[in-house]
């Protein structure tokens, strides 16, 4: 009896720790979680487990490591905040699969990404050739986001919070030293003084860090 007692209470004071674990960590879709995310909720849930099933076992030890991965995971998150490159490593990121109707092998094959996957998503949005694609993009999510010929263009930023995009470059087939001349033009001198830039309508949109402003 009170075993059971003791497994009741741990359930509901691990659901509640759980459920401020998950809003501490913030909002997301689940397929929008990152690999840390993913692994944080697994170890959770496994640490959960041993604490109800081991009655005998003293809590703090459950509650212990949920805490140091909350921690693990708030500072990843900071970091992924002011670090591009962390952030593309942990979340990844957009990877063009289409271009101009054609579609790009060797992108395919970075991303583990074959023609069935391809062809399944093409046809979930209702799109019957590739031929009719002017740019497929597959997000760090796993959707596939689809454009076609005569739709608005998708804006890729050239510069994300001072970090120069060299992929996103190299489709609007222009190169660093280019984008750094044309900043040079509009009275910035490093990359790392912007927010965000975007190359639109034939036409650099530069916002720049509030520091700078």
């Amino acid at each position: 009896m009170d075993d059971l007692l003791i497994i009741g209470f741990r359930t509901l004071f691990l659901y509640a720790l759980i459920v401020l674990i998950l809003r501490l960590m913030g909002k997301r879709e689940v397929g929008e979680l990152s690999v840390i995310d993913v692994v944080v909720f697994v170890i959770i849930a496994e640490v959960a487990a041993f604490a109800l099933d081991s009655p005998d076992r003293k809590l703090i030890n459950s509650v212990l490591p949920m805490l140091v991965l909350l921690v693990i995971q708030y500072v990843s998150s900071l970091v992924s905040l002011k670090n591009k490159k962390f952030r593309d490593i942990v979340d990844g990121d957009t990877t063009v699969i289409i271009q101009d109707g054609k579609i790009l092998e060797e992108e395919m094959r970075k991303q583990r990404y074959n023609l069935d996957d391809l062809f399944q998503q093409l046809r979930e949005q209702k799109v019957g050739s590739v031929f009719e694609v002017a740019y497929a993009y597959l997000e760090p999510s796993g959707n596939l986001a689809v454009f076609k010929y005569g739709e608005t263009a998708p804006v890729l930023p050239l510069i994300s919070d001072g970090d120069i995009d060299g992929r996103h470059l190299k489709i609007h087939n222009k190169t660093e030293e280019w984008l750094r001349e044309e900043l040079r033009k509009k009275g910035i001198e490093e990359p790392e003084q912007v927010f965000y830039c975007s190359w639109e309508k034939g036409e650099l949109k530069v916002q720049l860090k509030q520091a700078y402003l």
